[in-house]
């Protein structure tokens, strides 16, 4: 059964950076648009970054020119750098393929904290 395993969450002030990784184990998602995924506090989950290849990346508004994701096939893994990290940036940061039926059952995600 797939597994996703994330990591690298923490507490930065505003301004901070982090590097988010997402090790995919059980089968490869290396063909399967892979997406970040957050969810604060009272609000849905939401999508924020999603890749196929280098040259195939989607972004959301919130996040457009702060965050960069980034994948390596080879190890089964997918990134989320974050730069210029904001307060509203606060949540359980989550991966998983993108459609549906692709999407292996949710991991424990990775908390991360922004201070003012």
């Amino acid at each position: 059964q797939a597994q996703l395993v994330e990591s690298g969450g923490g507490s930065v002030q505003a301004g901070g950076s982090l590097r988010l990784s997402c090790a995919a184990s059980g089968r490869s998602f290396s063909s399967i648009t892979m997406g970040w995924y957050r969810q604060a506090p009272g609000k849905e989950r939401e999508l924020v970054a999603s890749i196929l290849s280098l040259s195939s990346t989607n972004y959301a508004d919130s996040v457009k020119g702060r965050f960069t994701i980034s994948r390596d096939n080879a190890k089964n893994t997918v990134y989320l750098q974050m730069n210029s990290l904001k307060p509203e940036d606060t949540a359980v940061y989550y991966c998983n393929a993108v459609q549906t039926p692709f999407r292996a059952q949710w991991g424990q995600g990775t908390q991360v904290t922004v201070s003012s």
